[in-house]
């Protein structure tokens, strides 16, 4: 006995009431295949046939497209081959495997602070050598675009690294101890944001839309402050991961060019003679060989959580636009002026927490980013962060100039503007300028306090109408 086939065809010709039953489950139903029957009497041996070729060409179901022939109303075609295009791309880590994903984050993070140890890695940053490789590995399809666990980090997270870099931000303390070089860091401020302006008039990145405003206030508090207000005010303003990934890029290949640059300005200053700096003890480099209590590291989480909380608190009770993370920034500073002592005895524990933490937030970026993308936007990005900083050295050497001020200062002050009181400090070592290498960091600290709102008040108060 010859093989009946389930042939669409007749159901078309001779049952309309069937046909439309059968059109209906075929496109309400989860894919499936058909079978027919063997000529052989076992009723186990079963053969798939193809429930598609009977349908109109070009119509798709469930992501999975159909090229099939409509039937003659007078003759039967043979059964045609199954033709199946999947559109899904599933990456090797599942969105949903949410150990898998937090593996890689993390995993991504330390690899980027290794990485900076060796020759190649400390010639970029940890920050740059996470946020490549999370890029690469998401275009790669090693780990998802978009994750439960990416959005889970940037609404609980990286709020609560803010105020573990901010336990320093004594602002008496920086009135006191910078003296002269806080009047040379504020004449920096200013001078990034005359460059900003002067950027965005130049190189106005219209090819971004919306967010091409956004950027440029990011990058503007990344220039008074630092990386940490560059992350505050990007999801303030909330940038695309792709422009926020270029972005990343840009300034990474800007800061070490300023910063060749700035030392080859300062190579004809001669070095101080050594002095104690012991007059106020900071550990700016949290990765030193010191151990930090367990019961140190869990006050400043716990502390840093409630602040989170009032924070969250207050911008929904007042409305405040733009997110957690300046309410977060005005209240951490707050405390930290108060309570010096206290805040400043968890900074340690602080700075490894809030570092480990940044780093999974570049990969979380990276990893949110398209190559394409940021192959696309990063080249005016770049320009206009080149115009940016350009126009910030003229002016605070041209101005500082005018005001009679040290080159030395001005120079220790563009570089804690631009990479912020980590960058600083290490100039001031390396040229033998001890008297300023605390100051430099209290001038940084300072920054990152006031660079948020600057940056988020400046965009959108005055480029977004630009």
């Amino acid at each position: 006995m010859p093989a009946v086939p389930v042939n669409l065809s007749t159901i078309l010709k001779c049952q309309p009431s069937m046909a439309a039953c059968t059109l209906q489950s075929v496109f309400t139903s989860p894919p499936m295949r058909l079978l027919h029957l063997s000529p052989l009497p076992s009723r186990h041996r079963l053969h798939a046939i193809s429930t598609t070729q009977f349908l109109k060409p070009g119509l798709r179901c469930q992501g999975i497209s159909f090229n099939i022939p409509l039937p003659s109303p007078t003759t039967h075609k043979p059964v045609r081959s199954l033709e199946v295009r999947s559109r899904l791309r599933c990456p090797i880590v599942s969105p949903d495997d949410h150990w898998g994903t937090w593996t890689a984050l993390f995993a991504t993070g330390a690899f980027g602070l290794w990485a900076e140890k060796t020759k190649i890695g400390s010639m970029v940053s940890a920050a740059l050598v996470s946020t490549l490789l999370g890029l690469a590995a998401s275009n790669l399809g090693i780990i998802p675009h978009e994750a439960p666990a990416y959005a889970i980090f940037m609404q609980f997270l990286l709020p609560l690294a803010v105020p573990l870099l901010l336990f320093r931000a004594d602002l008496q303390q920086v009135m006191r101890s910078t003296g002269t070089l806080l009047q040379a860091f504020l004449l920096g401020s200013v001078a990034t944001i005359i460059g900003t302006l002067v950027a965005f008039l130049m190189v106005p990145m219209r090819s971004l839309g919306q967010d091409n405003w956004k950027i440029a206030s990011a990058l503007m508090g990344s220039y008074i402050g630092g990386s940490v207000n560059y992350v505050a005010i990007s999801e303030a303003l909330c940038i695309s991961p792709s422009v926020l990934a270029a972005g990343v890029a840009a300034d990474n290949v800007i800061c070490a060019i300023y910063f060749m640059v700035l030392f080859a300005l300062a190579s004809r200053i001669a070095p101080e003679t050594p002095t104690s700096t012991n007059d106020y003890e900071m550990n700016s480099d949290p990765d030193s060989g010191g151990k930090i209590p367990v019961l140190q590291i869990a006050t400043a989480l716990a502390v840093s959580f409630l602040i989170c909380k009032t924070a969250s608190y207050l911008t929904k009770a007042w409305q405040i636009e733009g997110g957690i993370l300046t309410g977060v920034t005005a209240i951490i500073v707050i405390l930290a002026s108060l309570f010096p002592t206290q805040f400043g005895h968890l900074a340690p524990a602080g700075d490894a927490i809030a570092l480990i933490l940044m780093q999974v937030f570049f990969t979380v970026v990276g990893a949110s980013g398209s190559i394409r993308n940021v192959i696309n936007t990063a080249p005016s990005i770049f320009l206009f962060a080149l115009v940016q900083v350009t126009t910030h050295l003229l002016v605070i050497l041209g101005l500082g100039k005018l005001l009679g001020l040290d080159l030395k200062l001005l120079l220790l002050a563009s570089n804690a503007n631009i990479g912020g009181p980590t960058t600083a400090s290490g100039m001031a070592k390396a040229k033998g300028w001890g008297s300023l290498v605390v100051p430099s960091i209290l001038a940084g600290i300072f920054g990152v306090a006031i660079a948020n709102f600057l940056g988020i008040g400046f965009g959108t108060r005055v480029l977004r109408y630009l």
